[in-house]
């Protein structure tokens, strides 16, 4: 597979089945997952928060998807979005679909004058793309080496992240 042929483009309403099985398989096998992420997207463009949700295609089949949403800070600090869930199929992880979707969606929220961007993952992969622990911003119930932030201006807020309630979802509440 060659990284060139990959599509980045925004979802469209005949990509949904799509994102919720691929986002559903991608993190099927994960231990630290609670293999909800795929009712947390569609709980987000239910709501109408899903700012950002592109799809990584090859050869007219979704293969990735990234979402971002607004997300609040207790110190009042506003126009800050989370990075999350991003999904690679299983057979098409470890080829940098990922971090062409990330990177595509951070430009992304640039252009729409973002002023940051938080998110939940794995400590040796956000930082390649500037993502930091940062001390006085975190996500309560989230250990700090898990929680990054990135500054699009270099101010960074300080208090506690909170990520949109359909976060929450679950197989029953979106039922």
């Amino acid at each position: 597979m060659s990284i060139q042929k990959i599509i980045i483009r925004s979802e469209q309403s005949q990509d949904i089945s799509a994102i919720f099985d691929l986002t559903a398989e991608a993190f099927k096998t994960l231990e630290i997952s609670s293999h909800t992420e795929q009712f947390i997207v569609n709980a987000l463009r239910d709501a109408k928060v899903l700012t950002i949700s592109l799809v990584a295609e090859l050869d007219n089949k979704i293969v990735g998807h990234i979402a971002f949403s607004p997300i609040t800070i207790s110190d009042g600090t506003t126009d800050w979005y989370g990075l999350g869930p991003v999904s690679v199929l299983p057979a098409y992880q470890r080829q940098g679909i990922g971090k062409t979707l990330i990177t595509a969606g951070l430009e992304q929220l640039q252009q729409l004058k973002a002023k940051g961007c938080c998110l939940v993952g794995h400590p040796e992969y956000y930082g390649q793309f500037g993502f930091k622990n940062v001390s006085g911003l975190g996500l309560i119930g989230i250990p700090e080496p898990f929680f990054f932030a990135l500054s699009f201006d270099e101010n960074m807020p300080q208090g506690n992240v909170r990520f949109h309630s359909a976060f929450q979802a679950t197989a029953k509440s979106t039922t």
